[in-house]
């Protein structure tokens, strides 16, 4: 799944970043890539069940984009746009499915919540996982908080921490495409003291990069 996430988004973004920056950048971009993802994905560890194993296998795709794209020069804005870019391109399929895997999400959720806390109250959880607690709310809506961040940590020890805040905001694109509603006011990657997300199964959620990612978290 890791490699199939960098390389789908790299084939898809290829007239983006070709128009942009021109074939050669791109294809240097595509090189440097590959060859950060290999080296990064080595060292990620395993951190077996969790609540967001999804979201991890999105993280040496992040890594390695944000190296690769610092590598050629770019500014910190640039680089979060073309971030956003890739993620967003990745995820054009059908509307209809994406709305379908934001029902499936949303209800999973909670059965998946439920079972991370209970690993954490055991002692069960990696180091690298994400700590969390859940509320449900009512039938269309449900708080959890993140005290503790898988991809934090992994900013650290790839000394990237400058990827942050730009990725959390991908929880909005995320949200946008798959029909739900999706609120948050603090993030760790902002430097708050947890992410407090609320999320809803049917909603709006604006995606907007040019209008909202210096404002809202």
């Amino acid at each position: 799944m890791k490699k199939f996430i960098l390389n789908i988004s790299m084939q898809r973004s290829k007239k983006y970043f070709c128009q942009k920056y021109g074939d050669d950048w791109f294809y240097t971009f595509k090189k440097s890539s590959s060859q950060n993802f290999k080296t990064i994905n080595a060292k990620i560890p395993n951190i077996g069940k969790s609540v967001f194993s999804m979201n991890y296998q999105f993280a040496p795709a992040y890594i390695a984009w944000y190296l690769s794209l610092r590598e050629l020069n770019l500014t910190p804005e640039e680089i979060d746009k073309n971030i956003w870019t890739l993620n967003e391109n990745l995820m054009m399929i059908s509307k209809p499915l994406l709305k379908l895997c934001g029902k499936i999400y949303f209800n999973g959720f909670k059965r998946k919540a439920l079972k991370q806390i209970r690993r954490q109250k055991n002692g069960q959880t990696h180091p690298y996982d994400w700590k969390i607690d859940f509320k449900e709310i009512d039938k269309n809506s449900f708080e959890s908080n993140i005290y503790e961040c898988a991809f934090k940590k992994l900013a650290r020890d790839f000394h990237v921490e400058a990827m942050l805040p730009g990725i959390c905001r991908m929880d909005y694109l995320t949200a946008h495409l798959m029909g739900n509603g999706f609120i948050r006011t603090k993030t760790l990657g902002d430097g708050d003291d947890r992410c407090n997300c609320q999320y809803f199964k049917t909603g709006d959620c604006d995606w907007s990069p040019e209008r909202g990612f210096t404002s809202r978290k």
